[in-house]
């Protein structure tokens, strides 16, 4: 059966671009301000800083790789690129457990944002933060799985409530939180913060700065990658890191160091942007402090079930682009029709999060600090993989076309390597180093994750009886699978046109297992009411539905028939098969339209460009079946 393939389409420029930029990266700070400054204290602007124009550096190598290979994926994509499809799929796999994880702890501060917005104190503790965690990410997969949300309207309304709950707070903030010296109030450098503690937040500020994966991943996406996505993103951050600077002076003026800790960091950590409203208390009336946390509360709480949303559809991208190349089951490479990516993806994603949510609360001492420390793992090792790939693609592909290149060449040995990326690389490893000695959960979890993508991988390839490097490339189509087939939409049209298409929906049918639901519509002109009395066309209808129940029951499919009415055959038919969820719509055409210079008629045409589902359309030869029956 012919039919159009679901596609990434490129429809995102650089405004898009930047909206869902801006909405996911500054969405991290609802999670993440807490847990750095409960080790870094009163440094915390200091470490957002640092490791903000490390980021920035980074995105720049990103933008080049996406630019030159505008594929979905991401650093998985050109890393495999680069060096093979173990290394790419090592790198996507490290890439699923950052989404996971950004999963995970979205989900468990979401009650504590609500809780914060409603005053609903059960909602702060066990075991109905958990359970509100687990089900705001079952909801989500089961949303995802029904429709897919456009990035771009996602995009805007994150970028727009983020930028909405800082302005406020800064606004509050600096008129009446800001106090000049909250930074070194209680600083005593290697006592509070520790050396260890400062060293401790280098890493789990990374957790401040998600995003870059996930709009890499719509490299496929965008109009003109290499123009629309440096832009996009660049603006994105350079604005990003100099709102959480000012937010996380703010927080540490409303809750400076006292006996080598903040409030922001104990008390506040899974709600800290509550935390800072909740200091307006004794600044503003009663009322306005409560107006205000609940505003920051609700966003909050959107924000963050955007985010879980966005990360599902980041993981279901890094699958779609491995499953396309042999490094996950076939079933992975395939695009939804309603979900966009693999419904086997978001299934994946919502189970294993919930998985790991449950058991690293029931086992780890401090699940936010282990998973922030275990992401720090997996989003160090794909930015150091990125980065080695751009500079690989530098030497073993230089005459490839680069829309965007990493500024500032300098020679090695006889090679033009961009010097922001060597620095970049640098400080990112250096970023690892210190996290692998500092924190248990990344020294110790991390490499067990890797161990666990490694045998998938053995075992996906095995089965496929390919190699471990062998390299496997994307067909240039992709191989036409039979659509599943629930609800078949038959119009049905008196004479023999009519009849072959309903006997066409029948055969189908008796195929998939499916049900067959024909539709007569009575055309009423517009200058008479679409009530008034039809008695022979309704007749007709009857007689013809009756008909086509028995056709159907004599090949054993049911076929359930209605008759409606309306101006037009072809907007009734786009209605109904909307109102239905059907997934075929099988139409005929009559030769007597090519005659005049057309292929379809108007009412195929209409349902072709309008239809919510598949349409098949027979089309048939001169000579045959000349009579289409009016």
């Amino acid at each position: 059966m012919a039919r159009k393939l679901p596609s990434l389409e490129r429809v995102l420029g650089a405004p898009a671009l930047f909206s869902v930029a801006y909405g996911e990266i500054a969405s991290s700070i609802y999670v993440a301000l807490g847990i750095v400054a409960a080790k870094a204290l009163g440094l915390t602007p200091i470490v957002l800083v640092a490791v903000g124009l490390l980021f920035l550096v980074i995105s720049l190598s990103y933008a080049e790789g996406t630019a030159a290979i505008p594929e979905t994926g991401g650093a998985a994509t050109f890393v495999r690129k680069a060096f093979n499809d173990l290394a790419g799929f090592m790198t996507g796999w490290v890439l699923f457990l950052d989404y996971l994880i950004v999963m995970a702890l979205s989900a468990l501060f979401l009650p504590h944002y609500l809780a914060g917005a409603f005053q609903v104190g059960a909602l702060d503790r066990e075991p109905w933060d958990e359970i509100v965690a687990v089900c705001a990410i079952a909801g989500v997969g089961l949303v995802r799985l029904v429709r897919r949300p456009g990035f771009y309207s996602i995009g805007v309304v994150v970028a727009a409530l983020d930028v909405l709950t800082q302005l406020l707070l800064l606004g509050f903030g600096f008129a009446l939180l800001a106090t000049p010296g909250a930074l070194t109030h209680g600083l005593d450098l290697g006592t509070s913060p520790t050396w260890h503690s400062l060293l401790f937040a280098l890493p789990l500020a990374m957790l401040a700065y998600t995003g870059l994966e996930t709009v890499a991943n719509m490299a496929e996406e965008a109009r003109r990658p290499g123009v629309d996505l440096p832009r996009g993103v660049f603006t994105a951050i350079a604005l990003v890191v100099v709102v959480y600077v000012a937010i996380a002076y703010i927080g540490i003026s409303a809750y400076p160091v006292e006996n080598g800790q903040t409030a922001l960091g104990t008390t506040w950590l899974k709600a800290p942007l509550i935390g800072i409203a909740q200091a307006l208390e004794g600044h503003l009336g009663s009322a306005v402090v409560a107006a205000v946390r609940g505003f920051v509360g609700v966003s909050g709480g959107l924000i963050l079930l955007a985010s879980i949303a966005t990360a599902v559809s980041g993981f279901g991208r890094v699958a779609y682009s491995l499953g396309e190349h042999g490094m996950l089951p076939r079933a992975f490479g395939r695009l939804g029709r309603r979900t966009h990516i693999a419904p086997e993806s978001i299934v994946a994603a919502v189970s294993i999060s919930v998985v790991l949510l449950v058991v690293v609360q029931a086992a780890a001492a401090n699940p936010v600090i282990f998973l922030a420390s275990l992401f720090s793992f997996g989003v160090l090792l794909a930015f150091i993989a990125a980065q080695v790939a751009v500079l690989r693609l530098r030497v073993t592909a230089p005459h490839l076309a680069r829309p965007y290149r990493v500024p500032l060449d300098v020679g090695v040995r006889g090679r033009r390597l961009p010097l922001p990326t060597m620095l970049g690389l640098a400080g990112t490893l250096a970023v690892f180093v210190i996290s692998m000695v500092t924190h248990p959960g990344a020294r110790y979890a991390g490499p067990a994750w890797l161990a666990g993508g490694l045998i998938v991988f053995y075992l996906v390839r095995r089965a496929r009886g390919e190699g471990m490097l062998e390299a496997v490339a994307s067909p240039d189509e992709q191989e036409l699978s039979e659509p599943e087939l629930g609800r078949i939409l038959v119009p049905m049209k008196i004479g023999m046109i009519g009849e072959e298409m309903l006997a066409t929906a029948i055969k189908l049918a008796q195929e998939r297992g499916s049900s067959v639901e024909a539709l007569h519509v009575i055309r009423v002109p517009l200058d008479a009411p679409i009530d008034r009395p039809v008695e022979q066309a309704e007749r007709r209808a009857a007689e013809s539905l009756e008909e086509a129940r028995a056709l159907g029951a004599e090949n054993g499919v049911e076929v359930v028939g209605q008759t409606v009415r309306a101006r037009s055959i072809g907007e009734a038919i786009v209605h109904e098969a909307r109102k239905r969820d059907a997934d075929l719509i099988v139409l005929g055409s009559a030769p007597r339209w090519r005659r005049q210079s057309r292929f379809f008629s108007p009412t195929v045409e209409y349902v072709l460009r309008r239809a919510p589902c598949e349409v098949l359309v027979v089309a048939f030869p001169r000579g045959v079946l000349e009579e289409d029956g009016g």
